[in-house]
């Protein structure tokens, strides 16, 4: 397949979503008999999540988003698309139920049954057990369009709809009848709750709704017991008795609460709402499962681990918890809101873990704040200290662009919109220094890095500028100008040792999301046409792109290398994509020009387990390179063959001896005698093995074909080779013309540059052999010149090279870079 048609990505895989915990789905809660706690189902995407007080469960992801969620004691019932799935133990798919032709957006558990409507207004009353369909009703959607279901306590085989029109229909689903219709309000009805035993309590609660809507929430979207929530994100308590508002929880959520259930028999109220959230109240908040509201705009991995991520947004917490701390006395002085002092977003941020248990070790700047706060990692709260200048007499036109933090902890580097680099100690947060005589840059500073050594300071400007400081003199040592490019984002530097005199890789972002690899090899970046490219920079090639859903507006590669974390547009999540070199063969090429990359969609909640068919035609484009005998012919090539097979030939004897057993083998008894015999009319002993071996020996040297002996040679062991050369004597069956044979051989094979370590060995063991022969023929004489003249011509160019690189070794080793 060539490269051009490559689908996916080589190099990152899909792995798992982080940070995601419910959307807009009302959550279900169940209670377990057996472990005796109550348990809430959540919808994130194509997943559920089931909480607990300990711990949370993810279920298998499905083909299509979940739109509806229902329980009862012993399965989850999950409508995806047109099909409604039930699963037990959180993973294990027990049921499936197909045949609507819509989408299904309702569920509810009755006994042994399961009723669900679509968006066709279709109603279908499955059997749990045989998934088969027991009743079907169609509503007409112009004048009772089904928008709630529910089963009124002690009504046998009795099911109420609610329409979106208002009215009402009460069915006995078993007989298939009507039994009677409510004409209800002419608003319409989104949610069917008992309260007591009688159900008389819906008109009472709409009449409520009614009395309320206008002075107190504005509008009501869910109504359940005594408890309503609010598209704001307020939860009001009625008391139903006196049609009063007792109380109410402002702000609870920061958006529509979508659903809010009472445990039974317990004074707890859990809710959840489309702001990523879920709470357990008990009159106040009791305990939290909550991440970003608002898609994250920036990722960093915070430690040496890859454990941990930090992330910031437009709604996130850091700000949330600011409000708290910084503005608490000030809003009890003033009677105002918390929200009218609450910090602006986050900008951007540094971390650093080598004082994170002594002080505060994360250092944030906020959108048009001049002052920067410090944060604690290990309390995860605000810090003690606001860096703020004071020479500018709290410019409020001023604010940072850019921070750092030395990988000592102790110190904070700070850039500004003047064009202003401050330090600050991280400890005493007390001024400690500026850069440049007056300022470090005629416009905002857009970035600062600082290196692992403090030794050097990199500083960006939007002047066109990169200067390079000493960090603790605050001289500047060079500045470098960018014609034509205007730095406008925050600047990504990687300090690294290379043997050249070049000691950095630098790279400056025009609002584009990048990130390195920890070897510093890959350079990560994504645009706004949705693509995610990485680059090899000793090579300066594109090695890899992918497409995915939305844009990626953040990326960090974790410390050891192991998966890419990224943030997207109009996403609340952090998505993990894991580094297929980690773990399997990547054949990583240049891509061509007219590659077009293919969309990834973004992982999931429930982690990545098995290699789908994409990734197998992924692996399958890799291909199985097969290295020749020989890769070019000026190039000396070694055998392959471990040094057993060839190093010890001149010291056979010596092994020998020393392997000669210390008494000699018995004789058995009675050893019986065969010789192998060739059938036919005649009688004739067959020949050993050893002789024909030695036989095809001499054949293959006088064809001048060597690579058939070589061949031979190489599969022998040490005792063969050195039978094999002593029979090339005329003593031992060969003549004078076998020994020229094998000179000839040598010769061969040194011109080739193939087997050189073979070559060696067995012209040494020859040489041993039959040296007083050779001198005694003018034949062999001649030959043996012609192959010594080839040894020692080989063996200078050799010497030369490796004298150049020992030279280059010595001199790298020794030189002051």
């Amino acid at each position: 397949m060539p490269v051009g048609s490559k689908k996916g990505s080589v190099i990152f895989s899909d792995f798992r979503a982080l940070g995601l915990y419910r959307n807009h789905i009302p959550h279900v809660v169940r209670y377990h008999k057996k472990h005796r706690e109550f348990y809430a189902v959540t919808a994130v995407g194509n997943c559920f999540h089931t909480y607990n007080v300990s711990a949370y469960y993810v279920g298998n992801a499905l083909p299509e988003d979940i739109s509806y969620l229902a329980t009862d004691r012993m399965l989850v019932y999950v409508a995806n698309g047109r099909k409604v799935t039930a699963f037990a133990r959180n993973k294990e798919v027990v049921h499936t139920y197909t045949g609507h032709g819509a989408d299904v957006h309702l569920l509810l558990p009755f006994g042994d049954h399961v009723i669900s409507v679509d968006r066709d207004n279709v109603v279908v009353v499955w059997d749990v057990e045989s998934e088969e369909e027991y009743l079907q009703i169609t509503f007409d959607k112009v004048s009772f369009e089904v928008s709630a279901l529910m089963h009124p306590s002690t009504y046998l085989n009795k099911i109420l709809f609610g329409s979106s029109q208002g009215g009402f229909q009460l069915w006995n689903v078993k007989s298939n009848k009507l039994l009677y219709t409510f004409p209800g309000w002419a608003v319409g009805v989104p949610v069917l709750q008992q309260v007591g035993w009688s159900i008389f309590i819906l008109k009472a609660e709409t009449e409520l709704i009614h009395i309320f809507v206008v002075e107190e929430l504005s509008a009501i979207h869910i109504v359940i017991f005594l408890a309503a929530g609010s598209p704001v994100g307020h939860i009001g308590l009625w008391d139903l008795e006196e049609k009063k508002l007792v109380c109410q929880m402002k702000d609870a959520h920061n958006t529509a609460v979508a659903g809010l259930t009472f445990l039974h028999g317990e004074p707890l109220l859990i809710t959840n709402g489309a702001d990523n959230s879920i709470q357990v109240s008990g009159g106040r908040l009791l305990r939290s499962c909550l991440a970003h509201c608002a898609p994250p705009t920036k990722v960093q991995h915070h430690g040496l681990n890859g454990h941990h991520i930090l992330s910031a947004g437009m709604c996130d917490l850091l700000s949330h918890v600011a409000q708290l701390v910084d503005n608490k006395k000030k809003s009890k002085k003033k009677s105002l809101r918390y929200d009218e002092l609450k910090l602006p977003a986050i900008t951007i941020f540094a971390s650093e873990i080598a004082r994170q248990s002594d002080w505060d070790s994360i250092v944030a700047c906020h959108r048009g704040y001049l002052m920067t706060n410090t944060w604690n990692y290990q309390k995860g709260s605000m810090g003690a200290h606001r860096l703020e200048p004071q020479c500018f007499n709290k410019n409020r036109a001023l604010n940072v662009h850019a921070v750092g933090i030395t990988s000592c902890g102790n110190f904070v580097v700070v850039g500004l919109s003047s064009g202003h680099i401050d330090v600050y100690n991280m400890q005493s947060s007390m001024h400690r220094g500026q850069y440049g005589e007056d300022k470090a840059h005629k416009g905002p500073v857009r970035g600062v890095s600082v290196d692992g050594l403090n030794q050097l300071i990199i500083s960006a400007g939007a002047d066109k500028l990169v200067k390079i400081w000493k960090f603790k003199p605050r001289k500047r040592v060079e500045n470098f100008k960018f014609l034509g490019v205007h730095i406008t984002n925050e600047l990504s530097c990687l300090f690294l040792p290379f043997l050249t005199l070049s000691r950095k890789y630098l790279f400056l972002s025009d609002d584009t999301p990048q990130a390195f690899s920890p070897d510093g090899r890959w350079l990560i970046t994504a645009a706004m046409d949705c693509t995610i490219r990485t680059w090899d920079l000793p090579s300066g090639c594109l090695v890899d792109c992918f497409l995915v859903d939305s844009a990626a507006v953040s990326l960090t590669m974790s410390p050891t290398g192991d998966f890419l974390a990224s943030s997207h547009v109009d996403s609340l999540g952090i998505y993990l994509w894991s580094n297929n070199t980690l773990c399997s063969m990547v054949s990583l090429r240049p891509l061509p020009s007219d590659y077009e990359p293919t969309v990834i969609m973004l992982p999931g909640t429930c982690p990545n387990q098995g290699k789908g068919e994409e990734e197998g035609d992924l692996n399958s484009e890799v291909i199985d390179y097969e290295s020749p005998e020989q890769l070019d012919q000026q190039l000396v090539t070694l055998s392959l063959l471990p040094d057993s097979r060839w190093k010890n030939l001149l010291h056979l004897d010596i092994i020998k001896k020393r392997n000669k057993p210390k008494e000699p083998p018995k004789v058995p008894k009675a050893a019986p005698f065969f010789m192998h015999t060739i059938p036919g009319l005649i009688p004739q002993f067959a020949p050993s093995e050893g002789s024909k071996q030695q036989e095809q020996v001499r054949e293959t040297l006088k064809s001048q074909y060597y690579d058939g002996p070589v061949g031979m040679l190489k599969e022998m062991g040490l005792s063969g080779i050195d039978a094999e050369l002593r029979g090339l004597a005329p003593d031992m069956g060969g003549d004078v013309s076998v020994l020229q044979d094998f000179l000839k051989m040598m010769a061969n094979m040194l011109n080739s540059k193939r087997d050189f370590d073979l070559a060696q060995a067995y012209l040494a063991l020859f040489l041993k052999l039959h040296l007083r022969l050779i001198t005694q023929e003018p034949e062999l004489m001649e030959e043996a010149y012609r192959v010594s003249e080839k040894l020692e011509e080989m063996w200078t160019s050799m010497q030369t090279l490796f004298n150049q690189s020992l030279c280059l070794l010595s001199y790298t080793k020794s030189a002051l870079l």
